[in-house]
């Protein structure tokens, strides 16, 4: 079964003890209905640099990536549909952007 990665976009570092531990439940409850699809949790990224051939910026252009997860599934419509659950998607803070990671 091939690979996935759940790039995010967008969303907000919780702030306070209470926010903190609805946000991690939120997250961990996500995670738990998927199961063994998940191959690698993830994790959220700090700032961002842009590289291309002629210049590094910083902030990651107009959306930039605020975590991954990567996950497994059967096609890339069936772990579109995993992501439909992610708490950021769910409330609505953010986006994810699926792909299938490819082997070399």
């Amino acid at each position: 079964m091939p690979n996935f990665i759940f790039a995010y976009h967008g969303g907000h570092m919780p702030e306070g003890e209470d926010e903190i531990a609805k946000t991690m439940a939120a997250w961990q409850a996500w995670f738990e209905t998927m199961g063994a699809a998940v191959v690698d949790p993830g994790n959220p990224v700090g700032m961002s640099k842009t590289v291309t051939d002629d210049s590094v910026t910083d902030g990651g252009g107009a959306n930039p990536i605020s975590g991954y997860t990567v996950v497994t599934a059967d096609d890339i419509d069936a772990a579109a549909d995993l992501a439909k659950g992610c708490p950021m998607v769910v409330d609505g803070t953010g986006s994810i952007e699926v792909a299938e990671i490819h082997q070399m």
